[in-house]
């Protein structure tokens, strides 16, 4: 394929440090990066392997460059992230499309964040990228989305000055789950490869393993049972914030929508395209005797992931709000920004602690 026949400029010049380029950018979470990108006055660099839904996203975008882009064609890449300061990678499954994209970035010389809430994944970035990408000068974000990144900032905040903690557990409420294909294809590539933290270090996740028979959520959800779960963010929590248990739950109701392969998925119920599921995201720090949390609540755990890229890419972009010395390479977003300032800035959402 002739990258240069398959690209299609429909905008102005917009300044490199101001644009941001997104691979996979017809799945159904791209959908609101998109709109967020543009709200946020930003210029939009966005790539498909597909030339007829990515001619689709042109007519629909005007005011973004569009780019046929395949992972099997680094030049492709090369092409999408040309002129971005940042490339968000949305394309699953996220075990293929990974690698490639952030090796595009360190050619590119910009940052990276994907989307992913495959914890296979995460897990293998990190261990394969963090030490590698340590003096890249750039920053790599993954999993930055309701799995993953949400958890990991509300786990910051709520271990606030402690330096250690003995537990941290993640407990998620979702009054339904409406999963998308990818979703599902993501579940089906994760079956026994998901770990847990316990020791302080990763063993294979047990659907058995000891859990408690509730879970008793802040209103408005209240007692739930639940079941424990393998995530992407004991993966990003356990890099950066010391607890020898990492554990993560949710309520049963969902995970019985989850393996119902008759549950269809997310419909939209608002113009800009949400769905009406309401979640929430319950993290409690633990210390002997002492107890933390931080809670969020929230709609729609796609469409929630806009706004935590949103409010990562501005600040990746201006430069702002980063701890002084932040290291470069792969990072969780905790390790990077001001979490309890991150967290209030995102509107979406409602979060307190406790």
């Amino acid at each position: 394929m002739n990258t240069n026949t398959n690209t299609k400029t429909n905008a102005a010049t917009t300044p490199a440090q101001q644009t941001v380029a997104i691979f996979g950018a017809y799945g159904h979470t791209a959908h609101f990066l998109i709109e967020e990108f543009h709200q946020r006055g930003l210029g939009l660099s966005l790539g498909g392997r597909d030339p007829v839904r990515m001619a689709a996203l042109a007519e629909a975008h005007p005011y973004a460059r569009i780019h046929v882009a395949t992972v099997d064609e680094p030049g492709s890449l090369d092409a999408l992230v040309a002129g971005a300061a940042l490339v968000v990678n949305a394309a699953g499954p996220f075990g293929d499309t990974t690698g490639p994209v952030i090796e595009a970035a360190l050619r590119a010389g910009i940052h990276y964040i994907d989307i992913t809430g495959e914890q296979p994944v995460t897990r293998h970035d990190f261990e394969t990228y963090r030490d590698p990408l340590a003096d890249s000068g750039l920053l790599f974000l993954p999993a930055l989305g309701f799995f993953g990144g949400l958890p990991d900032l509300l786990a910051t905040a709520a271990m606030g000055d402690w330096a250690a903690a003995d537990d941290i557990s993640v407990a998620f409420a979702l009054d339904s789950w409406h999963p998308t294909p990818g979703t599902r294809k993501a579940g089906a590539r994760s079956a026994g490869k998901r770990v847990t933290v316990s020791g302080g270090r990763p063993v294979p996740f047990d659907d058995n393993q000891d859990v408690p028979a509730d879970w008793d959520f802040p209103a408005p959800v209240g007692k739930q049972p639940v079941r424990a779960l393998g995530t992407a963010d004991q993966i990003t929590i356990s890099r950066h914030l010391k607890a020898p248990e990492v554990r993560a739950f949710m309520n049963e109701a969902p995970l019985a929508d989850l393996r119902d392969p008759r549950t269809p998925a997310p419909t939209a119920v608002s113009e800009d395209g949400r769905s009406a599921q309401s979640w929430l995201i319950d993290v409690v720090v633990t210390r002997g005797a002492q107890r933390r949390a931080a809670t969020a609540v929230g709609r729609d755990i796609y469409a929630v992931t806009a706004p935590v890229v949103g409010a990562a890419a501005v600040r990746l972009l201006a430069d702002r709000t980063l701890p002084s010395g932040t290291a470069s390479g792969m990072r969780a977003p905790g390790e990077v920004f001001d979490a309890e300032d991150f967290l209030s800035s995102l509107a979406d959402i409602t979060w307190w602690r406790r």
